[in-house]
């Protein structure tokens, strides 16, 4: 039983492909006899021709792994591209040290734990990258006795 024809005008009418529409197996020999448009928008009403549903592609397995990505999960060294620079670029990476250990300097001497002169020295060795973090700081500045407890040193 040929319905290409029927199935053609069936798409046109219902604005989806040939491979959208579905005809009941039942009622071919109506849907056979439909030679019109109008005999096949009839068909469509009376449900003997339908378009299939659009299936779309589920978004639930995505939205569930950017959900553990935003709680660091999977960006372990398997699933890094590029260069570590090129996820944290130098500057940024210096800037964040930096101006990390600049506000412990400034902490540090505004509450008078250490002079000026040092605090003038230790940023100066900040700026040359001596330290590596405000640990090392702490640490520098401690077994050097830099700290000034009850007025002294």
């Amino acid at each position: 039983m040929n319905l290409k024809t029927q199935k053609r005008m069936s798409a046109s009418i219902l604005k989806v492909g040939e491979g959208k529409v579905w005809f009941d197996p039942e009622r071919n020999e109506d849907i056979k006899k439909a030679i019109t448009k109008n005999d096949v928008r009839d068909l469509i009403k009376q449900g003997a021709i339908v378009a299939k549903p659009i299936v779309g592609v589920s978004r639930a397995r995505a939205r569930k792994d950017a959900e553990q990505k935003r709680k660091g999960r999977g960006a372990g060294p398997g699933s890094r591209k590029g260069k570590k620079t090129a996820r944290l670029p130098r500057k940024k990476e210096w800037m964040l040290k930096i101006r990390t250990q600049r506000r412990l300097l400034d902490l540090l001497k505004s509450t008078g734990r250490i002079t000026s002169h040092i605090y003038g020295e230790l940023r100066k060795k900040a700026k040359g990258g001596f330290f590596r973090s405000r640990r090392h700081i702490k640490m520098y500045v401690e077994d050097r006795g830099l700290i000034i407890k009850d007025g002294k040193k």
